[in-house]
């Protein structure tokens, strides 16, 4: 695996005062946000573990040049949340009530899992403390960063139990996490009995949401930068891979031949995408659900 290291290099602008950290395609490396107002900055994910948040923080401090920072995360997941620790003193940390109870919950079993993946990403996991958000909103917080208004809300249970969407109204700009991949098939962590809070119908719901909603740039928690289109992709190919698993669930069929012809239509349909992997995860959530 590559190293999964956030580097300071072809940093986008998609309006005034707010940039992204583009991941370059490198695995378990996220796209980070930096959003600027008139006296206060908020840095949209941390990165993977201690080094990658230093980087961050270093290029968030010289960004803001003295304006106040914040940092928020859009779930719990190591490469997005599991560098907040860097932060403490330097920055305020805010989430919403379920991702920061996934956080104290389930942060240390999914620090042993990601150290388990492989030399490089053990070596920047090295030290992790997990750290306790500074403010906890239930469901909505606007934060005021000085003539600019960021909205931070709670979707609900989705890929995972504490998803939040960061978005910027006056650029139009939504930071949509892991709800969102760009030209990649949805990363289901579905994992039981250790890990089943993804929910294929609830973040179908999610996404019909938000695509109705809309928005003029879309930053997805890894993959390129994109529009609206992004947020329909997702909708469609979840309500897709509903409509076949439940086609084929209360059949006589096994779930590996499920899997097979599912994964063969999903591919054949977006030959592209990368993740493939993650087909079979999301056929077995859907799986274990049932209609409202």
């Amino acid at each position: 695996m590559t190293e999964p290291l956030v580097q300071i290099t072809g940093v986008r602008e998609l309006a005034h005062d707010l940039v992204v950290i583009p991941d370059r395609r490198v695995q378990l490396v996220p796209n980070i946000g930096v959003v600027g107002g008139r006296h206060s900055v908020l840095v949209v994910e941390t990165g993977l573990g201690p080094r990658n948040a230093e980087t961050v923080l270093n290029f968030a401090t010289e960004y803001a040049r003295g304006r106040k920072l914040y940092l928020t995360t859009t779930h719990f997941h190591p490469e997005h949340a599991f560098g907040a620790q860097v932060f403490a003193g330097e920055a305020t940390f805010l989430v919403n009530r379920d991702q920061a109870e996934d956080l104290k919950s389930k942060g240390p079993g999914y620090l042993e899992m990601f150290k388990g993946l492989g030399e490089a990403v053990a070596r920047e996991l090295e030290g992790v403390e997990l750290a306790r958000p500074d403010i906890v909103y239930d469901r909505e917080y606007d934060l005021d960063l000085g003539g600019r208004v960021v909205r931070l809300r709670a979707a609900g249970r989705a890929h995972s139990r504490g998803d939040q969407v960061v978005r910027v109204p006056d650029a139009d700009v939504l930071f949509a996490g892991d709800l969102v991949e760009a030209a990649q098939f949805a990363i289901f962590p579905w994992f039981p009995p250790h890990d089943t809070d993804v929910s294929g119908t609830r973040w179908l719901a999610v996404m019909q949401r938000l695509a109705a909603e809309g928005a003029r740039t879309v930053v997805p928690g890894h993959g390129d930068v994109g529009d609206a289109r992004l947020l329909a992709d997702v909708r469609d190919y979840l309500q897709l891979l509903r409509d076949e698993t439940w086609a084929r669930r209360d059949s006589a069929m096994s779930e590996e031949t499920i899997v097979e012809e599912i994964s063969a239509l999903m591919i054949e349909r977006h030959p592209d995408w990368a993740g493939r992997e993650w087909i079979e995860k999301g056929v077995g959530c859907l799986c274990s659900e049932h209609p409202a």
